[in-house]
């Protein structure tokens, strides 16, 4: 068991270090900084939620007691 060892140990807590700080870095590099992005955001969501809503009231509407393929 020679490859676990306190130096492999370091060398490997130093890489997550190194690169958490580069993917956060590079994370915060790629999300636009703009009011229009935000605004364009904002949009998409509502109209994801919106669509959203109106596939599951759609499925709540269609259901019924009894089922035509069963004969109940």
């Amino acid at each position: 068991m020679g490859i676990f060892n306190k130096r492999n140990a370091a060398v490997g807590w130093l890489a997550l270090l190194v690169g958490k700080r580069v993917a956060k870095r590079k994370a915060k590099n790629a999300i636009p900084s703009g009011t229009k992005a935000k605004a364009g955001a904002g949009a998409v969501g509502a109209v994801a939620a919106a669509g959203g809503a109106l596939l599951f009231w759609k499925k709540r509407r269609g259901k019924s007691g009894s089922d035509p393929e069963l004969g109940r």
